[in-house]
């Protein structure tokens, strides 16, 4: 199930300078380096469409991409080691904030973790505020391809057992940027969830 076009919009540094709420969007987030922009690019099957920088927290803004004429995917700064100054991440982290909580056609967030390491503290942080915020989200366990069938199972379940103990159920899906592993049940999702707002049907 291929997304046929994927095009840059805009880069969003604030809420206010979010797109017109036109479509339905889906947000892509978590730690620093997890790999936003390199699913982004195998999801929509655009090796450039989204940025990828070996460097943590190359992501500043709000990157708003446009598929097929239909929905945005967005890939938001990420959380944790940004090489920048505590000022300007509490900015990011406001402006995430704001993005998340009024942003009326966000349909469902996407909360990257690295399916090689525990969950860290932000994460589950994070898993517990969106669900206390009445938030859909999924959780994409990233980089699948670095760990055996028998680790990653093991990964999954850990993660599936932490959202447990939170009394959270979401999707768990283990995917690869690299194998595409994961990639179709993403789209699926996606496209599960692209419906119009009432406010859109009504203009």
């Amino acid at each position: 199930m291929a997304f046929q076009k994927a095009r840059f919009i805009t880069s969003a540094p604030a809420l206010k300078d979010c797109p017109e709420e036109s479509h339905s969007e889906f947000c892509f987030a978590g730690r620093s380096n997890v790999g936003k922009s390199s699913l982004i690019n195998k999801i929509t099957n655009k090796k450039r469409l989204a940025r990828t920088s070996n460097t943590p927290g190359k992501t500043q803004q709000m990157n708003y991409y446009e598929i097929d004429d239909s929905f945005f995917l967005v890939d938001l700064p990420g959380f944790g080691f940004a090489r920048a100054p505590k000022k300007e991440r509490e900015r990011w982290g406001r402006d995430i904030q704001q993005y998340l909580l009024n942003r009326s056609t966000l349909k469902m967030v996407m909360h990257l973790v690295d399916c090689r390491h525990e969950p860290t503290k932000l994460d589950e942080e994070f898993f517990l505020w969106l669900a206390t915020n009445h938030l859909p989200f999924a959780v994409l366990m990233a980089k699948a391809d670095k760990l055996s069938t028998n680790k990653l199972a093991k990964s999954k379940k850990q993660v599936l057992s932490i959202l447990s103990e939170m009394n959270i159920e979401v999707p768990v899906i283990t995917c690869s940027a690299e194998s595409g592993k994961g990639i179709d049940e993403i789209q699926s999702l996606i496209l599960e969830f692209n419906e119009p707002n009432p406010e859109q049907i009504e203009k």
